[in-house]
């Protein structure tokens, strides 16, 4: 099995989802409540929220033809909290998700 090395780059990652596969970058949990009591790590709920950062060529047809997709680059989306993959790139996290798992687009 091969191993990457951990390099330190300032260029970014271009990471292109297949099908109907998305990108999320999740939103950032919130470090106090709305009562004013700061929460631990422990206690934070990962947001349901985030921002789609690449989108595929849309899912395949029984015609062979592909469907266009209902999300693009640059929307702020809510999604199930259980949904898509998490990928470690460096010191980013992302979510690989399906454009089902999407619940809606924030406008």
């Amino acid at each position: 099995m091969a191993t990457a090395t951990k390099k330190k780059t300032s260029a970014k990652v271009n990471l292109q989802p297949l099908g109907d596969r998305i990108v999320v970058k999740r939103d950032e949990s919130e470090e106090k409540t709305v009562g004013g009591i700061y929460l631990p790590d422990s206690a934070k709920d990962k947001p349901t929220r985030g921002t789609i950062i690449s989108v595929g060529d849309g899912r395949l047809l029984d015609d062979g033809s592909r469907g266009a997709m209902q999300v693009k680059v640059g929307d702020q989306v809510l999604f199930t909290s259980y949904a898509g993959e998490n990928i470690q790139i460096g010191d980013d996290e992302y979510l690989l998700m399906s454009e089902g798992d999407v619940l809606a687009v924030l406008e």
